[in-house]
């Protein structure tokens, strides 16, 4: 990667591995088609789905909530996640990460370094995210026309502010 990359939900592809898995992923980072160093997926899991006891050789996984409830085995223990929780597994360790509530399980996963996934869940079912996803994991299109998520060189007002009294802004506290 050479530039900043920048990719609203909705224009990644959206992909099941296989037509009996019961989750499906969306493409935030594809290290390939990017030339990323990581992978970064949404993962959404169905009620009552989840991944096969599996592992990674060398890739450090990482699981963030966006919504919904999960459950994750790995080593000997059991996680309740929930909206806000982070799971990360280090290599070589056997896991399986479930959906533990009634509606979808949301989760924003990176792998790094790849480690092949990026390719396999290319290779799978294109799917399409329905409206529930859609609240999940996508911004509303704007109708304002704002050029929200665009590089801008123009200042906030509060960094407007900031830069008129000739000091550095300072955090909230």
């Amino acid at each position: 990667m050479k530039a900043p990359l920048f990719r609203r939900a909705r224009e990644g592809g959206v992909f099941r591995i296989s037509p009996a898995d019961t989750n499906k992923f969306v493409l935030a980072v594809d290290p390939v088609a990017d030339k990323a160093p990581f992978l970064s997926v949404i993962e959404i899991f169905e009620p009552g789905g989840k991944t096969p006891l599996h592992k990674h050789d060398r890739a450090h996984e990482m699981f963030y909530v966006l919504s919904g409830r999960g459950r994750a085995h790995c080593g000997g223990k059991t996680y309740e996640m929930a909206k806000g929780d982070t799971l990360v597994l280090p290599p070589g360790l056997d896991h399986v990460v479930e959906n533990a509530g009634r509606r979808r399980l949301y989760c924003l996963t990176v792998m790094l370094p790849n480690e092949g996934l990026a390719e396999l869940i290319r290779a799978g079912q294109p799917m399409a995210l329905d409206a529930t996803d859609r609240a999940v994991v996508s911004a509303p299109r704007s109708r304002s026309g704002s050029s929200r998520g665009r590089a801008s060189s123009r200042r906030s007002p509060a960094a407007t502010a900031s830069a008129g009294r000739g000091r550095p802004r300072k955090g909230r506290g």
